[in-house]
């Protein structure tokens, strides 16, 4: 009778442990945080029979194609999943029917063995059709599930021959399924009608557009475009800058986009507090075809008009989007310049005037602008701002200073040497 009470006991003892061990471990399990979905990429390669023509950097189009795959793959980040597609790939015949359904998954979206795609990227000659359309929306079935971002860039040197499917009208329509897919295209040929057509597939899906005709150009703007799938998500906000300081929209830190016509200024306006630093730099897409010698200018200035800092690029020949920045601290303020009446410190207005020095021939259409990416960031400003401002050099010119000083003490001996050498020879 003893032995079963202390049995019972036990066993009772032994429940209540695991009751606690468990309500002590659920919670735990629950407090964790979700594992991020992993970013996806596919990469979507033309290898139609035109990709044989030999004029990026003395090779064929293809052999710089996969020459940057491998750059590419070398240096795809750990998190991000990768895929490989085709089009045109297998079928050199002439019956628009079977051309136009060439396209295929050639490395599955997943973990990526750079050796085994590597491989599989080496086997690929050109072939046939430029199927875009179909690829893209075999591409976009290639991405489907999950949360993760999703990402298609398409390499191409030509149209799409397999109307009446329109890329274009593909892009929206995977724009249309809400997965936030987006495709960002590079074009091999700088022809005008590839061009309208590969930035129409990228607008579509709130990517981007690049023509590039050397190697290493496609190299590093493929890696550029896999690295930012597996960024956060920045969605840029659509804003309207005005014909004045004094009219211009107030923007916080962020990204924004806009339209910029030919010739025309943008103003914006930025409050920066007293030790803060404004960083600002803007991209302008050349959307048309566009005169040689052109340039962009971003510039800090007062609300009364007195100019801070610039930054101006220029350019001549083909380009797609040029690129200006500025960077404008400000110093941080004693307790004395706060009020009484307010325990923060008064911002200061800076507005940022935006133009071009585009040019174009009469037949190009001026409306809409061309596109307009804005970055705006308020960081904490570096010590003496204001000397940085004010000079650009900041500490450099403590090291002027100090050459200037020693290339006076040198040519001060160097005449009192001089001076007793020809006393001393006079002499004897």
């Amino acid at each position: 009778m003893i032995i079963r009470k202390r049995l019972r006991a036990g066993v009772c003892v032994l429940l209540a442990t695991l009751a606690a061990g468990l309500g002590t471990a659920l919670p735990a399990a629950a407090d964790e945080p979700p594992t991020a979905a992993s970013p996806k990429v596919e990469l979507v390669l033309d290898v139609s029979g035109s990709m044989r023509a030999r004029d990026i950097d003395g090779e064929s189009r293809i052999s710089a194609a996969k020459q940057a795959f491998n750059d590419v793959l070398d240096a795809v980040p750990e998190e991000v999943e990768l895929g490989i597609r085709t089009l045109g790939a297998d079928y050199p015949g002439d019956d628009r029917k079977v051309g136009c359904k060439d396209t295929k998954q050639l490395y599955p979206v997943g973990p990526l063995d750079r050796t085994e795609a590597k491989t599989a990227v080496a086997t690929l000659a050109p072939t046939g059709w430029t199927p875009i359309g179909p690829a893209l929306l075999g591409a976009a079935d290639d991405l489907e599930g999950g949360d993760a971002t999703r990402r298609i860039v398409l390499i191409t040197d030509g149209e799409d021959t397999c109307g009446p499917l329109d890329p274009c009208e593909v892009a929206r329509e995977i724009a249309a399924r809400g997965t936030h897919l987006v495709i960002d295209t590079l074009g091999l040929v700088p022809n005008a009608k590839i061009r309208q057509q590969l930035t129409c597939i990228a607008e579509a899906t709130g990517g981007t557009y690049t023509a590039v005709q050397h190697t290493k150009e496609l190299s590093g703007r493929v890696t550029q475009l896999v690295d930012r799938a597996a960024e956060p998500v920045v969605t840029p906000v659509a804003t309207e800058g005005a014909g004045s300081c004094s009219a211009a929209p107030a923007l916080k830190a962020g990204l924004y986009t806009d339209r910029q016509e030919i010739g025309r200024h943008r103003w914006y306006r930025v409050d920066v507090l007293p030790g803060q630093e404004l960083r600002a730099s803007v991209s302008v897409g050349a959307d048309r075809a566009v005169n040689n010698d052109y340039g962009v200018l971003l510039r800090a200035v007062t609300t009364h008009g007195r100019e801070i800092v610039r930054g101006s690029e220029s350019g001549t020949g083909r380009t797609d989007a040029i690129s200006s920045g500025l960077r404008y601290p400000t110093a941080e303020r004693d307790d004395a310049d706060v009020s009484d009446e307010d325990l923060k410190p008064a911002a200061e207005s800076v507005c940022l005037e935006l133009s071009n020095s585009f040019s174009a021939p009469a037949s190009v259409k001026t409306t809409p602008g061309m596109p307009v990416e804005l970055t705006i960031d308020l960081v904490k400003s570096p010590d003496e701002a204001a000397d940085t401002a004010a000079f650009g050099l900041g500490r450099g010119w403590w090291l002027l200073g100090v050459m200037v000083l020693a290339g006076l003490i040198a040519g001060l001996l160097f005449g009192w040497i001089s001076r007793w050498r020809v006393a001393v020879w006079r002499t004897n």
